[in-house]
């Protein structure tokens, strides 16, 4: 059977796979996408999408519990972890059957099954009807990633959780620990510590959301502390013995291996890129670590080859995939000036209690690229809308190049910080300065006049603190 012609293939359905799918399509291209599971792929189902739903119920479960604060009352204040994990997937599904018919509305073909690159441009789709052949000049692996396992803490669904467990959880955990403390990790640790769980995390680098800026991190430490949550950091999980209702990790912390016992344990000490079974390693694909090798415009060493979003690499966020599948369907189109996704230049967003968000450079890492840095502060505690919110606990980061007054990057915790950062965001993509920050008149009452207070701080001009 002669093999289906297109003018590009996309593997994989996330955030970056039908995003370039949609933009091919808008740009003339006969386009068709490869999906062996859920139309949105991990962000929609499994991901983002899903666990912001379940943060929102626990974000309204710990406002309810303070009513009395805001003059209002609240009696019997319950959850029900079964109606809020529904509601949870009820979410995922809308957006599932939205991808679906952006499908449909931009003709492009959909093959559920599982994608094979047989040879240069061409790709075998097995489905539950067999296998057919489509054939390309361009294609793209959008496959995503999944879950690290690390030998001994494997996944079991019910003592062990990966993010799918816990995101449809057999039960509500009564003591938890929560191995690593990056985004996922510390979502979920937020969510079920909120929700009542006794909470531990243990973290192997020297501090939580290591990725972070270090004044960020113990701020986020200190915050988590308070809400009762048990931060272990330099620490490691070496083994878990796995018995009727329990788990007792044995943590190796300051040279010593203690022994704690919980009855529930998630994983989240990072993921893998979908490499295998496609293959790559017989078309010459270059691999390190799980992840494609690509150039900055996800070029593979195969000509026509392209990847993006997850299985190329850090940063591992769906916006970044987005903006790699729009530049990928452009260079396929043939257009010109393509912009290259800069990595330094995509926020990442950590939705716990309180948020964290940061766009570009930490003050070590500007420091260390040899930048002579000025730094700016504004705490929440000064800001107007956030003692009206009762939401007073937080700080605004900034830091800029001291000799041109470029903003090299932008770190906040505290309420909304998600939102906001987008601001510092467009103000990086504009090359805007210091001066151009200072002379933006900021509406009042907003949480966002701490981003403006942020950046007078840096140049000795802060007015409310």
């Amino acid at each position: 059977m002669a093999a289906k012609s297109f003018d590009m293939i996309v593997i994989g359905a996330g955030p970056g796979g039908y995003v370039a799918a949609i933009r091919g399509a808008q740009l003339g291209l006969n386009v068709a996408i490869v999906e062996r599971e859920h139309m949105g792929g991990i962000c929609l189902n499994w991901g983002c999408i899903p666990t912001k739903a379940l943060l929102r119920s626990s974000e309204v479960f710990h406002l309810m519990h303070r009513a009395k604060e805001f003059g209002l009352s609240a009696t019997g204040i319950d959850f029900d972890l079964d109606a809020v994990v529904k509601r949870s997937r009820g979410v995922a599904k809308q957006l599932n059957g939205g991808v679906a018919h952006l499908m449909k509305k931009n003709k492009v073909t959909v093959f559920m099954g599982t994608a094979k690159l047989a040879r240069k441009g061409e790709v075998s789709v097995t489905t539950d009807k067999g296998t057919e052949t489509l054939s390309a000049k361009n294609v793209i692996l959008a496959t995503g990633a999944r879950a690290r396992e690390l030998p001994g803490l494997e996944a079991d669904g019910d003592l062990v959780w990966t993010y799918k467990h816990a995101l449809t959880p057999p039960r509500m955990p009564r003591k938890l620990l929560v191995i690593g403390s990056g985004a996922i990790g510390i979502e979920f640790a937020s969510f079920y510590n909120t929700l009542g769980a006794e909470t531990t995390v243990v973290e192997v680098m020297d501090r939580i959301l290591p990725v972070e800026d270090a004044e960020i991190s113990a701020f986020a430490k200190k915050s988590f502390a308070k809400q009762g949550m048990k931060i272990m950091e330099k620490a490691a999980v070496k083994q878990l013995d796995r018995a009727k209702g329990k788990v007792t990790a044995h943590i190796e912390i300051g040279g010593k291996v203690e022994k704690h016992e919980f009855d529930t344990v998630i994983s989240a000490v990072g993921i893998v890129g979908n490499v295998e079974n496609l293959g790559l390693e017989e078309l010459g694909v270059k691999i390190d670590r799980t992840h494609v090798v690509t150039d900055e415009f996800c070029r593979t060493s195969v000509d026509g080859l392209y990847a993006i979003g997850d299985i190329a690499g850090a940063p591992w966020l769906a916006h970044k995939a987005s903006h790699e599948g729009v530049m990928v369907a452009e260079l396929v189109a043939g257009k010109n000036h393509v912009h290259a996704v800069r990595p330094e230049s995509i926020a990442g967003c950590t939705y716990c209690h309180p948020q964290v968000a940061s766009v570009g450079y930490s003050e070590a890492k500007a420091r260390d690229l040899g930048y002579d840095v000025k730094v700016g502060r504004f705490p929440f505690i000064g800001n107007g809308k956030a003692i009206a919110l009762g939401e007073a606990e937080g700080m605004v980061k900034t830091v800029f190049d001291a000799k041109t007054g470029e903003l090299l990057g932008a770190h906040m915790i505290g309420a909304e910080v998600t939102e906001l950062i987008q601001g510092y965001v467009v103000g990086r993509q504009l090359e805007t300065t210091e001066e151009d920050l200072m002379n933006t008149v900021f509406p009042h009452p907003t949480l966002s006049e701490m981003m403006h207070e942020s950046v007078l701080d840096a140049y000795d001009r802060v007015i409310h603190i």
